[in-house]
């Protein structure tokens, strides 16, 4: 029995094995690969940030061709209990909950309940004469024009989704529908209100009852302040003086509602990509950019921003919340998923998930880069103009959209300017050279420093501390 339950593993034909299971067997038995070696390497990587970054607790799950690879914790899940982190640590996932409710509402559109061009005032009471335009894709995409958060919110009171909505009815759209893109939570709100009135159960519940039970997520649920929640985090916020606890609000945000696990969240990718999920061409338009009136890609589709990295597909989403960070990628070409979450509210998880990916898939690994620089004179008066250039050699492989930057600092440490060049296309070897200049307002001793990062800053390739030095008389 045991042999026959192994060779299902391998063959990848038994989805309702659980996650756990999957990840003691799949690396030793399968077969298929050894990620002993990776493992460490990541495991090496992860303690390394987190004591430079000082990040309490962290978890992190790993899929590769749809088999959990790794799923463990590390540092502390709480730190006055001494308790530590792991795979089935409960943190709030912030605006990773976007993506659930934007599957929610392609459900019910699978079901004909409500349909993506359908104006969002028919499932609203009361809503203003301005927001008659705005459809159900423009709130899924953030092209609605609606403001980005609530200005009535009140985080440590219970408020009614549909309250907080009419809070922002008097405020005037920050662009017509479809003409821009503005990150909105208060449309995610909208989304749930949506939800509620098409499905006849709170959207919350519909949520639970459709997505969460059939992906067999049973860690997941909404954020609460006062039910017990085994294995919850607490959260830190990082200050001068070192880790204090979070705020802890009671409001639930229908735009990072959720609790969960990176356990769960592996469910969740696992059943998403299965037959039992949504249609394919569901799956498809929610990870394809959206397109302003215009027919500008805006890099954003229903919950997951889409974009690139390195020439390889990248889905993924990010999240913020008092004490907790989330973040989850999806590179779709190489059929790898990270997921990371931690319980502390900086930095953001984008630039580790990314070096991570690397490590688990070669063609990710972010390329190497030799950096220098040069000024045109070492003193400068107060008021005059110095010359920077910088020399940025790519050592590893291609590098599109990337960013050089260069940063002064004074002898504090403090940065008092910054300039960079954008959308720098680097091939595997080649060396490309800036000339950025600066005008210092103030005497002193000051440090150029020099990096050089992927698309929008993801993830950081090299920095060169003190590549040149400038007196300023």
């Amino acid at each position: 029995m045991k042999k026959v339950i192994l060779a299902v593993c391998c063959l990848l034909l038994y989805p309702y094995l659980s996650i756990r299971a999957r990840q003691q067997q799949a690396p030793d038995k399968c077969g298929a690969a050894d990620f002993k070696v990776v493992n460490e390497k990541a495991d090496d990587y992860v303690n390394t940030w987190m004591r430079d970054q000082r990040i309490p607790g962290l978890s992190l799950a790993v899929l590769k061709e749809g088999r959990l690879v790794k799923a463990t914790g590390y540092g502390m899940a709480n730190l006055e209990t001494n308790s530590p982190a792991t795979a089935e640590t409960v943190y709030k996932t912030a605006s990773l909950s976007k993506q659930v409710i934007a599957a929610a509402i392609l459900l019910l559109a699978q079901e004909g309940k409500i349909g993506l061009e359908d104006r969002a005032n028919r499932y609203l009471d009361g809503a203003p004469e301005a927001w008659k335009e705005i459809t159900i894709r423009q709130l899924l995409t953030h092209t609605s024009g609606i403001v980005r958060d609530p200005g009535d919110y009140r985080p440590y009171q219970e408020q009614p989704v549909g309250e907080v909505i009419k809070s922002v009815y008097s405020l005037p759209l920050s662009f017509p529908p479809g003409e821009k893109w503005l990150y909105s939570n208060v449309g995610y709100y909208v989304l749930a209100e949506i939800i509620t009135n098409a499905s006849g159960k709170p959207w919350n519940e519909f949520i639970a009852e459709r997505l969460f039970k059939p992906a067999q997520m049973t860690s997941t649920r909404t954020t609460t302040a006062t039910d017990i929640v085994p294995h919850r985090a607490s959260g830190y916020r990082r200050t001068e003086q070192g880790l204090i606890n979070a705020e802890n609000w009671i409001a639930v945000r229908p735009s990072g509602a959720f609790l969960s696990t990176v356990l769960d969240l592996a469910k969740w990718d696992t059943w998403l990509d299965s037959t039992d999920a949504l249609p394919v061409a569901s799956l498809k338009a929610m990870w394809t950019s959206a397109t302003l009136n215009d027919k500008t890609p805006v890099h954003y589709g229903f919950g997951w921003s889409v974009d690139s990295y390195l020439g390889h597909a990248r889905i993924h989403h990010d999240g913020q919340f008092p004490g907790f960070r989330a973040d989850y990628e999806r590179f779709v070409d190489d059929k790898l998923t990270v997921i990371v979450l931690a319980n502390a509210d900086q930095p953001s998880l984008d630039r580790l998930s990314v070096k991570l990916a690397g490590i688990y898939e070669p063609g990710l690994e972010a390329p190497r880069f030799v950096l220098s620089a040069s000024v045109s004179t070492d003193k400068v008066a107060r008021g005059n103009q110095v010359s920077v250039t910088i020399t940025a050699k790519d050592d590893g492989q291609a590098a599109p959209d990337s960013i050089v930057e260069m940063e002064i600092w004074d002898a504090s440490g403090k940065s008092v300017y910054k300039q960079h060049q954008a959308d720098a296309n680097f091939a595997a070897g080649q060396t490309k050279t800036y000339v950025f200049s600066w005008t210092p307002e103030n005497g002193g001793e000051y440090m150029v420093n020099v990096g050089a990062y992927g698309p929008d800053w993801v993830p950081s390739y090299a920095w060169k501390l003190k590549a040149a030095t400038i007196t300023v008389n």
